[in-house]
């Protein structure tokens, strides 16, 4: 009965193999120290004893190595062999020479059965937990699924297909998240805690990785690397901005996000609770950059102040509540994108006494150009009159004698004004 249990807890570790993915050599190396921790507990050492274990077939093979001593001078009956019981093996043998017999772990009595019973569960639990960390610590960042097991106040215990515990915390759901028991739950590996051993899955959806990663699903140009998501900006539940960029000039990035129909943003404003995704081209100039971030609202002017990273923006008042958004959303996340404090200005009551918007100078300037500055943010004469020619040529991307040009026209209808 002894030896059959031995054996059972042999296969008993082929399954968790099975099932934990242990590889072969870690497998027996941890049977071996299991029954050689528990020889030497019985015996003080095992340094004589050879462990040989072939768990596919649930052979186990223990050799004992012994001294030849003189019958007299037996003192540790473990590490030492008397000349009289070594003859009984072979009577060649003589003192000084060493014998290796084989013993059987189950003549070593019921209690060296279940040390090894003890020592085989918490090696294989220790291997479980190293299994477990190691596997999630390369998933930190990518989305997992998992089906929802137990609903606590504070989060949600979620089983992945090996069974293994995930946490989602309430702080990490999207505030309007409800889930039921069975309900699977896809979120992205936000951390793994292990604190004294203990690892802890720990799932996200609120992360700003979690709506990248969803992205990379949906759309395949940024998957493939065609399109990049330059940032993202995100009140979860609420609304998001996302900053992209394309490589291929052939490619609208806002476009290719969006899909047919909005059919690829739609999955993923499902999944994230009717969450509102703005999608924005990506540039590196500033001024643009904060136009795009606070569409749909139409800035007059942007003042920069790069080293304390504000912005001051100018708008007609019908455009500032556009700016700042339902509870402030819009600008919020404009700033969160682009890392401007941004401040929102009403232009004065009497700018049509006082100014005049670039489309009326379509006679005299070429289309184009009023484009380009209005995509920069400057959409009336005074607002590119407040700006040094050579700043404006850079920005606007003009020939110097283009923007002389610019500016004698605009400063002539001031002129004649007065």
């Amino acid at each position: 009965m002894a030896k059959k249990e031995v054996i059972n807890m042999i296969d008993t570790f082929s399954e968790f193999k099975e099932l934990k993915s242990i590889d072969r050599m870690t497998m027996i190396s941890v049977l071996e120290d299991s029954f050689r921790n528990v020889i030497a507990k019985m015996f003080g050492t095992d340094e004589n004893y050879d462990v040989i274990i072939n768990p596919d077939k649930g052979d186990l093979e223990i050799w004992r190595n012994r001294t030849i001593v003189e019958d007299e001078e037996l003192e540790d009956p473990n590490t030492e062999i008397s000349l009289t019981e070594a003859k009984k093996i072979d009577e060649d043998f003589e003192v000084g020479e060493d014998v290796t017999d084989e013993v059987f772990f189950e003549d070593f009595g019921r209690r060296a059965i279940l040390n090894l019973r003890q020592t085989l569960a918490s090696k294989i639990l220790e291997l479980q937990k190293d299994s477990l960390y190691n596997k999630y610590k390369e998933k930190i960042g990518e989305i997992v699924s998992g089906e929802v097991y137990q609903i606590w106040k504070k989060e949600i215990l979620l089983l992945d297909d090996e069974k293994e515990e995930l946490l989602l915390p309430k702080t990490e759901q999207i505030p309007s998240d409800f889930f039921r028991k069975g309900e699977h739950v896809r979120a992205v590996v936000e951390r793994v805690d292990n604190k004294n051993n203990n690892p802890k899955i720990i799932l996200s959806r609120t992360s700003p990785v979690f709506l990248e990663r969803l992205f990379e699903l949906e759309v395949p140009e940024i998957n493939d690397g065609l399109i990049t998501i330059k940032n993202i900006a995100r009140i979860p539940g609420e609304r998001a901005k996302v900053a992209v960029e394309s490589y291929d000039d052939r490619i609208d990035p806002v476009g290719a996000c969006v899909g047919m129909k909005g059919s690829r943003i739609h999955g993923i404003v499902r999944e994230l609770r009717n969450e509102n995704i703005d999608i924005i081209n990506y540039t590196s100039n500033m001024n643009l950059y904060i136009q795009r971030a606070l569409s749909p609202a139409k800035i007059t002017t942007i003042k920069l102040n790069e080293e304390e990273r504000r912005a001051e923006v100018f708008l007609r008042p019908e455009e500032v509540s556009l700016a700042i958004g339902k509870g402030g959303l819009n600008i919020k996340l404009a700033s969160m994108l682009t890392g401007y404090v941004i401040d929102v200005y009403r232009d004065i009551d009497d700018f049509d006494e006082e100014d005049i918007y670039l489309d009326e100078f379509r006679d005299e300037i070429d289309e184009w150009v009023i484009e380009q500055l209005k995509k920069l943010g400057y959409v009336t004469a005074k607002a590119v009159l407040g700006v040094d020619k050579e700043t404006l040529a850079k920005e606007a991307d003009l020939e110097e004698d283009t923007v002389d040009e610019l500016f004698a026209i605009l400063s002539a209808e001031f002129e004649d004004e007065e």
